[in-house]
């Protein structure tokens, strides 16, 4: 073998490596450094999640988003401690190379670094999360800063926080007028200082976003927010095209789901009402 052929083999195995090494709050830093896109998608049930790590999916969010997108409810407000463990749960169970990150929802953190270290101590210990995520800024850093020194990595969220919707009053872009543009900036980097290992960034102008990259060490990670981020996330059930209702312009649709699985509902149907389900073939 040539001295050329041993270079390309080394060059395939280092890429194999890469691409199936465990995903770490360490291994995000080192892609932000190296200039590696962070990929993010959410997950709320075994075999979604085992899907994603299977795909290469770097990061998991099992977010509150579930109590839109799976419960129904018109915002992520109604969900409980206790549901999101069950979803972290079973998610953790199927993930073997992604960062699994658990959304800590409405009202778990706001009463106190107590409650609050004993809320993420739960997704973490008894989930089996790998790290938890809150939404809010300058507010909130004493809380990240007391998981942080207890051995709880954090990310922050800046920018739209659904669970706010009530105080906005709409899902419009935030940080449009440069006030609100320099307080998110500066929550983002108050949350950097306060140990968050990375921030999402939510449907923020993305010269905004741009700004906030540059500023953090820290990745940052974009929903709606443009292409300067440091990773991009989505919510599973939109890019599936599974959810109908929901479409803003940040959100591709890879798939129909929505369209194919009503047709094999339909086919299902058809194949009962028509006795041409189960065969012989199909029976014991």
């Amino acid at each position: 073998m040539s001295v050329s052929d041993d270079n390309r083999d080394s060059g395939v195995q280092s890429s194999i490596g890469a691409e199936t090494r465990k995903v770490t709050t360490l291994r995000l830093q080192e892609m932000k450094k190296a200039g590696e896109r962070i990929s993010a998608l959410t997950a709320y049930d075994f075999l979604t999640a085992r899907l994603l790590d299977e795909a290469g999916v770097d990061m998991i969010l099992v977010g509150d988003s579930a109590s839109m997108v799976f419960a129904g409810n018109d915002t992520t407000l109604p969900m409980k401690m206790d549901e999101m463990l069950y979803h972290v749960r079973v998610v953790t169970k199927a993930v073997k190379r992604a960062l699994v990150v658990a959304d800590m929802p409405f009202m778990s953190y706001h009463k106190g670094e107590d409650e609050a270290l004993g809320n993420a101590g739960r997704l973490m210990q008894d989930g089996m999360a790998e790290a938890v995520k809150l939404e809010g800024g300058t507010s909130i850093c004493h809380i990240v800063e007391r998981l942080v020194d207890a051995g709880i990595p954090v990310m922050g969220h800046v920018g739209l926080q659904p669970q706010s919707i009530h105080t906005y009053g709409t899902y419009k872009t935030r940080g449009t007028d440069e006030p609100e543009a320099k307080k998110i900036l500066e929550a983002a980097k108050a949350l950097e200082k306060a140990g968050a290992f990375a921030v999402i960034v939510e449907k923020v102008p993305a010269p905004l976003a741009q700004r906030i990259s540059k500023a953090l060490a820290i990745p940052t990670i974009g929903i709606g927010a443009g292409q300067h981020c440091d990773g991009q996330i989505l919510v599973t059930p939109d890019m599936l095209g599974m959810n109908t209702q929901f479409h803003p312009r940040f959100v591709r649709r890879y798939a129909k789901l929505s369209e194919t699985m009503k047709k094999a509902f339909k086919s299902f149907r058809d194949d009962v009402k028509e006795r041409t389900f189960p065969t012989d073939a199909e029976s014991y």
